[in-house]
């Protein structure tokens, strides 16, 4: 009889906790391109091997290729211990002589797998300040695992290609959201407490507003990315002018 009354004591305090928890919604303003195209050497008539053509962007709309490159996530009282890391696995895959997708979101303490589709060998590797590794020289059909244990923006290359890159954005919990097309956003279930509401764009940078969330009663933030950012080029194409742009 104990036991049962202590189950049913559990159900009901979890379910106020859920009931407790709000979401956050809002809206992402953007308008007009960030981002300079990406211009990519055609491949080296000293290269050997099979040659592999370079797959083209796939997102031609100007405004949600924008939207597509934001993050939002939340800083606050929770730690990723309070929150454990759940859900299908990531990974970001080399196809095609580019990363796909060159852009994820995990929780701390997550694992992203990156296997290589290619005939060719990649070599992978970051200089992050949140995480830095090389997975070495790896073939086709060959996996390599990182497993990102601090909140932070790690950005991801390979040695033997400098047209690649990609982004891990490594969150604090798993409160975070990215915005459909027209930049609306929903991070559901939040506890009630003080919060950070964090935006991120790849080129723009980060974007902060403070929120206290109370039971009962939902958040809104909206942001407005600034249009008059100059993206950053990449350190390897002010090294490489031949390499004929930037690789971001």
């Amino acid at each position: 009889m104990r036991s049962t009354r202590m189950l049913v004591l559990s159900a009901t305090l979890a379910f106020a906790a859920g009931a407790a928890a709000q979401d956050i919604t809002g809206t992402i303003l953007i308008k007009k391109r960030l981002t300079r195209p990406s211009v990519t050497a055609p491949v080296s008539m000293y290269q050997r091997g099979p040659t592999v053509k370079l797959s083209e962007d796939s997102n031609k709309d100007p405004i949600a290729y924008e939207m597509s490159r934001v993050v939002i996530y939340l800083e606050g009282p929770q730690s990723p211990d309070d929150n454990p890391v759940s859900g299908p696995p990531v990974q970001i895959a080399q196809r095609d002589r580019r990363f796909t997708p060159d852009l994820v979101v995990v929780p701390a303490g997550s694992t992203v797998s990156f296997p290589n589709m290619d005939p060719i060998f990649h070599n992978i590797y970051s200089l992050s300040k949140a995480k830095a590794f090389d997975l070495g020289s790896f073939d086709q059909g060959e996996t390599r695992k990182v497993v990102f244990a601090k909140p932070g923006i790690v950005e991801i290359y390979c040695h033997l290609h400098p047209n690649m890159a990609a982004t891990v954005v490594v969150t604090p919990n798993r409160w975070f959201a990215r915005p459909d097309s027209d930049g609306r956003f929903r991070i559901p279930n939040v506890p009630p407490g003080q919060y950070t509401v964090v935006a991120w764009h790849k080129s723009a940078g980060f974007f902060r507003k403070t929120m206290v969330i109370e039971s009962g009663h939902d958040g809104v933030a909206d942001f407005l990315i600034p249009v008059d950012v100059e993206p950053k080029q990449d350190a390897q194409t002010k090294l490489e002018p031949s390499a004929g742009g930037s690789t971001e």
